[in-house]
C-alpha cells in the first residue's frame, strides 16, 4: 500500500478507502451473481488468521473488541473450482450454522458435501440442509514424529498417518469424499493475501479490513483469474455465472 502512495502521489488514507469502497463492491457482486448455483461436489474448511494481535497476547480489557484470532470459513466446488461463498469469524457453532446457511440458500440443487470433522459441521449441516444432502466428513489422523525436533517443528501439525472417511447423512459417493481442493484453496489465500502470510507482521489491523480483502481476493479468483485447469476459464464461466473473464476495471467501475 505505501508503495501505491509514493508511485500515485497520493495519502495512503486514499489508498486505504479506495480499498475499501472496492472490497464492498466486490462484496456486493458475489451476493447479487452467486444464487441458484448448478454445483455437485462441495468442500469446507477453515483458515486461522488474526487481528490486531494472536489470541494468547490479546490483554483481557481487549477481548470481544475485534481483535485476535479469527477464522475463515471457505467451501470450494470440486469441479468448477468456484468458492461460492466464505464467513470471517470464530470457529464455533454459531459460525458454522451461518455459513452452512448461507451456502445451502445459494445452491439449486442437491450437492455431495464433504467436510473435515470438525464437530460444529454436525449440527450446522443439519440446521442448513436437513436430509437434502450427502455429506460426509473426511477425518485426518495424525501422530508424533519422534524424530522431528527442529524448533520449526511447532508451526506444522503432525505426520499424518492416514484418513478416516465417515458417512454422516444422505449417499455420499466414496471416491469424492476428499477435502484436497479445499486445502489447495488455503494455500491459494495465503500466497494471494499477505495479510494471511504465516511468521510476518503483515497482519490486518481492523477486521473489517480483513473482509474487504478477502471480497476482492475472491472477486479476482471467481471472476478475473483464468485457471488451466478448466482450459483457459474462469471459475465463474465453467460455472455458467459469466460469459467471459472480468477485470479489476470492471470492479472499480462499480464504485461509481
Amino acid at each position: 500500500m505505501r508503495a501505491v502512495t509514493r508511485m500515485a502521489g497520493v495519502s495512503i488514507n486514499t489508498v486505504t478507502k479506495l480499498l475499501v469502497d472496492a472490497g464492498k463492491a466486490a462484496l456486493e457482486f458475489n451476493e447479487r451473481t452467486m444464487t441458484n448455483l448448478k454445483l455437485k461436489r462441495i468442500q469446507c474448511d477453515e483458515i486461522w488468521s488474526f487481528v490486531g494481535m494472536k489470541e494468547k497476547n490479546v490483554p483481557a480489557e481487549r477481548k470481544g473488541q475485534g481483535v485476535g484470532d479469527v477464522w475463515t470459513w471457505t467451501a470450494i466446488d470440486a469441479e468448477t473450482k468456484l468458492v461460492p461463498c466464505w464467513l470471517i469469524g470464530t470457529r464455533d457453532a454459531g459460525c458454522a450454522t451461518e455459513f452452512m446457511q448461507d451456502l445451502a440458500s445459494r445452491l439449486a440443487h442437491r450437492v455431495q458435501l464433504t467436510t473435515d470433522g470438525h464437530k460444529a459441521y454436525l449440527s450446522a449441516v443439519e440446521d442448513a440442509f436437513g436430509g437434502e444432502v450427502d455429506y460426509a466428513q473426511l477425518v485426518k489422523l495424525y501422530g508424533d514424529d519422534p524424530h522431528n525436533l527442529k524448533p520449526e517443528a511447532r508451526y506444522s501439525p503432525g505426520e499424518c498417518c492416514g484418513t478416516r472417511k465417515t458417512q454422516v447423512c444422505g449417499f455420499p459417493d466414496k471416491k469424492h469424499v476428499s477435502t484436497s481442493f479445499v486445502e489447495r484453496q488455503n494455500l491459494t489465500m495465503r500466497m494471494s493475501m499477505r495479510r494471511f502470510t504465516r511468521l510476518t507482521n503483515a497482519f490486518s489491523k481492523k477486521a473489517e479490513n480483513l473482509a474487504h480483502a478477502v471480497a476482492l481476493h475472491f472477486f479476482n479468483y471467481n471472476f478475473c483469474r483464468v485457471h488451466k485447469s478448466l482450459h483457459g476459464a474462469t471459475p465463474a464461466m465453467a460455472a455458467g455465472i459469466t460469459p467471459e473473464p472480468a477485470s479489476l476495471a470492471d470492479l472499480v467501475d462499480m464504485l461509481d
